[in-house]
This record gives structure tokens, sequence and C-alpha cells, in this order.
């Protein structure tokens, strides 16, 4: 992403209100990323439930159409792909890193609640990815939120890193227990939650 240098920041701001107005307007056009994060910083309307809701649906219709895919593991896997970067454009949008954590948790609820029936196809690159987000949303609560903010999160991943410990693939992705919160290690992903340790192996 370019970076705006000192003659380009003193070009803008020696243009008259109407020309900028018009730049600005010809930019989120363009760009609907950028059309939606100026509308969350302006609008009133636009808040942090209405981003959040609207996202959610998105990410609810891309698990619907996966399921009419003929390749149902591989096509919720894509779908999972496309969820992860909905969630990634919510969190730009607001800048909000609980927004993050929720909507990871939603996608995460759409799978377990669904789709752990794929966890077992010879094709593990559903259950990879479903344990790596599991992972990482473990670890986004407790690197970005409160402590106190932690046990509203604790039991709802206790149950997804249990399904990811007890599924069938659970033995090629190195997944095991141990008793504390978190350990990290530089090699591999892992994570631990509530005496749950989740490995997840490339």
């Amino acid at each position: 992403m370019p970076v705006p240098s000192p003659d380009f920041k003193k070009a803008l701001k020696q243009l008259p209100d109407k020309d900028k107005e018009a730049l600005l307007l010809r930019a989120v056009r363009r760009d609907a990323e950028l059309y939606e994060t100026l509308a969350y910083e302006l609008l009133a309307d636009v808040t942090l439930e209405q981003v959040y809701e609207q996202t959610s649906d998105r990410i609810h219709e891309l698990f619907n159409v996966a399921v009419t895919g003929r390749l149902l593991n591989r096509s919720l896997n894509k779908a999972l792909g496309k969820a992860t970067k909905e969630t990634a454009r919510a969190r730009r949008i607001t800048k909000d890193k609980r927004l993050e954590i929720d909507l990871i948790l939603y996608t995460l609820r759409i799978i377990f609640d669904n789709y752990t029936g794929q966890f077992d196809s010879p094709y593990n690159g559903f259950y990879v990815s479903t344990a790596r987000l599991t992972a990482r949303a473990a670890q986004l609560v407790l690197t970005n939120l409160h402590e106190d903010l932690w046990l509203e999160y604790k039991a709802e991943l206790d149950d997804f890193l249990a399904s990811c410990t007890t599924a069938a693939k659970a033995a090629t992705c190195a997944l095991s227990c141990r008793g504390s919160w978190l350990f990290q290690n530089k090699k591999a992903p892992r994570i631990e939650f509530g005496g749950l340790f989740l490995v997840v192996s490339a």
C-alpha cells in the first residue's frame, strides 16, 4: 500500500474543498471497502452492530452456497477461507478487535453445529483450516482482550477445542491435552485454552 509523500499531502491540503470532495467521491466509487470504512466513521447510523450483522449474513450465505457444491468438503474449505476474509475486512473497517473475535466465533458455530461430519473426509483441508481458526480465536481472546472478558468466551472455545481434539483427524494434526491456558511455539501454531492444548501442523 503506497504511503503518501509530504509533497502529496501538501498538494492535497492546498486543494479547494470542492475538489477534495470530488476526489473522495471518485475514490469511494472505485473502492467498496474505503466507502464502508468512511461510512462507518462518518455516519451515525452505521454502527458496530450493523457491521457485525451484515458481515455475519454474508458469512452465513457463503456456507449456504458451499452446501450446493459437488465436493462438499472442498466447497466448505473455500467458504471458510472467504469467511475469514470477510472477518478481516470487517476488522479493517471498524478497527475493532472484539468484532473480529465475535465473527470468527460466528463462523465456528456454523461449522461445529452443521459440518463436523466432514472432519473425517479423506480430504483434510477443511478440518485443518477449522482447527487453525479455532486456535486463532483462542489466541486472539487471550492477547487482545482484558482478562475480565476471557470467561465470556471460555466455555464456547473449550467446546470447539474439544471437538477438534476428538475428531479422527486429530492424530494427523498433533492434538493433545495440557494443563495451562496458553502455550506457543515458533515452529508450529499452538494454542491452549481451558486445559485443552491444540497444535496444528502444516
